[in-house]
């Protein structure tokens, strides 16, 4: 894979955090392990729907080896979680919405005492109808998952009229879109270590994306105070939103308080199949138009979404997609409507892209089919409407001023896999074997960084010159495979000119970390590098201010280096600089450690429409495919990503997001789906849900990062951690239609489908003598 870039002049560095990894020395939390553990086991229902009539413990709490067995009866507070609407039983009571519901939990000796506890809890089901179809879940006539009924979330956005917006039209595309089921398939499945202290406390050893959230949800379940719970969130083997909502957490630290003893939980990989989260299933339903020109004069769209038989955040989801499916362009009229639907189906939740992933799917596909009807380049048509640098976001809302779409435009037309589009040439595959065909595709993103308008999102650090003279940056994220060790580290370097063994980096811990709100949204590069903006002149005032004391020299005539202070003149890369007092040296003529904090908010528009976004990405994908007629298979030969994000702060970590991204979004467009019926899991486990391997992305990627900025833009870099997978489905789906003239509409992309419909094709132009 190959990095184009030019710029600030990031240098490559070993990452942190990789040497352990390699080798296998680092331990993550599930690891884990204390003295006198016991293990803790989750009872799950087998139903998708059914009444709870009955649940009898006595004779596994009888069992030699089981040291408890807890129900809904046993949770003192809260029966209840969820970051933003707390509606899914810790232990239900009376009703299971879903395979996986939890209705009991045992603590004992070893795993296999904790797996003949569950078979022994007596849980007597009245089974109830099943609601699988979130259309008809909606209807009058289907059963109530929840007393206010099936419908979580309902969004949208209107303007002008599109019904008068479409009769004027010179061209209308209308189709519906579908997007599967996906999984996270993290390394690491869900799970942790829970020990009670002596003084009450307990400390929690847990993956999640966000400790202070989860202290929050555990506090109320436990009911007691905040302070007495620790959380513990890194290292993580992986999440991509996966572990943004609490999971095992509820029952292991029921467990740990009701044995007084600490309690490991993990999950197998069949359990974290049943009861993770998945990305939303969508049916995307729309209707677009265009005049002679290519000009949009009207666009509808509809959304429904399988959020499953709880909220986590479906609602912002939702959201999410609703603001996507409008998109980076702009329209006379727009009617866009979008509902979050409880199911008796899988989990749905946090996942990389959310949402974004299935709107521009569907919106990019609507331009490729309005381009051939117009007659044009489907990248002029796409040009003709993007909105330009002062033009307002997608809901008519103020965003931050960027050239980005423009530079992304830029870079994609000038690049040798666009220009190649057209006359791509015949491969040597093709000229050996003729059912082979290739085709070049390119899809267009503008993807939200951040909550968005109207949910909390705090941001901040500290950085502190500690008693042994280690520069300690304390943030309260999670490093969970992304790079954000590297990343702050660099930053550290850069912005203040220390070098990497003079920094101690303290995340993820809810005992000495200030909240920094969410690892998600790719919101923390962004906020690191504000908050070490901020924390700059006010660190350099009181550790420049105290070296100066000692010295007896003016602060102003001095600055950091590595090691320690040096005169403001001096060259730190000459041999024959002097450091004048070193880091360690200064901390010892410290009374206390020096601290700087800062606190702010992730930005946002001066809007009230919830959700909408501030900050974006601009992103441009064009790939070259490969399609066996034979087999309807599909081979991605090559990827080009543009990406206008600013500043490139750590070029391996750079690289990493988009590759990943784009591994994860192959998965997505051609073979990933956690297959479902009557609300039973068809696709039980790995052996049969096809995750790409390296065999997969055989073909070459060239990554051309645009670290330009306005210059009155004082955001700094944006995240990048989600826009690697948000724009290549579409762009395989264009270059299928350019290699063998068949258009997708469903995802994963079914090669049965692909074929069949390449046969239709060829017989009717042999039917037609062509």
């Amino acid at each position: 894979m190959l990095l184009n870039r030019k710029g600030s002049g990031a240098r490559w560095r070993v990452r942190p955090d990789g040497p352990d990894k390699v080798t296998g020395k680092l331990a993550y939390l599930t690891d884990m392990t204390a003295p006198d553990m016991l293990i803790g086991r989750v009872l799950r229902s087998p139903h998708p729907h059914a009444r709870i009539t009955a649940i009898r413990t006595e004779q596994a709490a009888a069992m030699d080896g089981v040291h408890a067995v807890i129900t809904h009866k046993d949770v003192p507070g809260l029966n209840r979680f969820g970051i933003a609407n707390p509606d899914q039983p810790v232990l239900c009571e009376d009703r299971v919405r879903y395979v996986g519901d939890a209705v009991a939990a045992v603590a004992a000796d070893s795993i296999e005492i904790a797996e003949q506890a569950l078979r022994l809890i007596e849980v007597d089901y009245e089974l109830l109808e099943v609601v699988e179809d979130a259309e008809y879940a909606l209807e009058d006539d289907a059963p109530k998952l929840h007393p206010q009924g099936n419908l979580l979330h309902r969004n949208g956005f209107k303007r002008g009229d599109v019904d008068a917006g479409f009769d004027s039209c010179a061209h209308v595309v209308e189709e519906t879109y579908y997007t599967p089921r996906q999984m996270h398939t993290y390394m690491e499945t869900e799970g942790g270590l829970f020990i009670p202290g002596d003084d009450g406390r307990l400390t929690v050893y847990s993956p999640t994306q966000h400790g202070f959230m989860d202290r929050m949800q555990l506090a109320r379940i436990l009911a007691i105070p905040q302070s007495d719970i620790r959380i513990v969130s890194s290292p993580i083997g992986g999440s991509f939103g996966g572990k943004d909502e609490l999971n095992v957490q509820p029952y292991g630290a029921l467990l740990a308080r009701a044995t007084k003893r600490p309690v490991k939980l993990h999950n197998s990989r069949w359990e974290s199949v049943r009861v993770g989260l998945k990305r939303h299933p969508m049916k995307i339903s729309m209707k677009t138009g265009i005049d002679e020109n290519g000009k949009l004069i009207a666009h509808q769209a509809k959304i429904i979404a399988d959020t499953g038989p709880y909220a986590t955040l479906g609602a912002e989801v939702l959201n999410f997609a609703v603001e996507h499916v409008i998109g980076p362009y702009r329209y006379e009229n727009l009617d866009v409507e979008g509902f979050s639907v409880y199911t008796n189906n899988g989990l749905s939740g946090e996942f990389r892209g959310f949402g974004g992933n299935q709107a521009i799917f569907a919106l990019e596909g609507q331009f490729d089919r309005l381009a051939e009807k117009l007659g044009i380049d489907p990248w002029e048509l796409r040009l003709r409407n993007m909105r330009k640098s002062d033009d307002p976001g997608p809901f008519d809302h103020p965003i931050a001023l960027t050239e980005g779409a423009k530079q992304v435009s830029a870079a994609m037309t000038a690049s040798a896999l666009w220009q190649e589009r057209g006359n791509p040439g015949r491969t040597e595959e093709e000229q050996a074997e003729p059912w082979i065909r290739t085709g070049i595709g390119a899809a267009f993103t503008m993807h939200g960084a951040g909550l968005g308008f109207g949910i909390p999102d705090p941001a901040g650090g500290r950085l502190t010159l500690a008693a042994d003279g280690k520069i300690e940056a304390v943030f309260g994220y999670e490093e969970f495979g992304q790079g954000l060790i590297a990343s702050l580290e660099q930053m550290l370097i850069e912005q203040f000119g220390f070098a990497s063994q003079d920094i101690r980096i303290i995340i993820g811990d809810t005992d000495v970390v200030p909240d920094s709100g969410s690892t998600t949204a790719s919101r923390a590069t962004s906020m690191m590098w504000k908050s070490l903006q901020n924390l700059r002149p006010l660190f350099e005032e009181a550790v420049l201010g105290k070296a100066a004391e000692i010295l007896k020299l003016s602060a102003s005539r001095l600055r950091f280096g590595e090691g320690g202070v040096y005169a403001i003149d001096a060259d730190t890369d000459s041999s024959e600089a002097e450091c004048l007092i070193t880091y360690p040296a200064l901390a010892a003529g410290c009374v206390e450690p020096i601290t700087s904090t800062t606190q702010f908010h992730f930005p946002t528009s001066a809007t009230e429409k919830v959700g909408a976004h501030f900050l974006y990405t601009y992103s441009a994908v064009a790939v070259k495919v490969e399609v066996n007629q034979l087999t309807g298979r599909i081979r991605l030969l090559h990827q080009y990503h543009t990406v206008a994000a600013g500043p490139v702060i750590n070029p391996q970590g750079f690289l990493g997001q988009i590759e990943g991204g784009s591994s994860m979004a192959l998965g997505f467009a051609l073979t990933e789906d956690a297959v479902m019926s009557g609300g039973q899991y068809l696709t039980k486990n790995l052996d049969t849900y096809l995750v790409p391997t390296i065999a997969e992305h055989r073909g070459t990627m060239d990554v051309h990062p645009i670290e330009e900025l306005p210059e009155e833009d004082t955001y700094g870099p944006r995240g990048i951690g989600e826009v690697g997978s948000v724009t290549l489905a579409p762009a395989i789906a264009a270059a299928i239609y350019d290699a063998v003239g068949v258009r997708v509409t469903k995802l994963p992309i079914d090669p049965e489908l692909l074929l069949a419909q390449s046969i239709d094709q060829l017989l009717d132009k042999a039917v037609s003598g062509e």
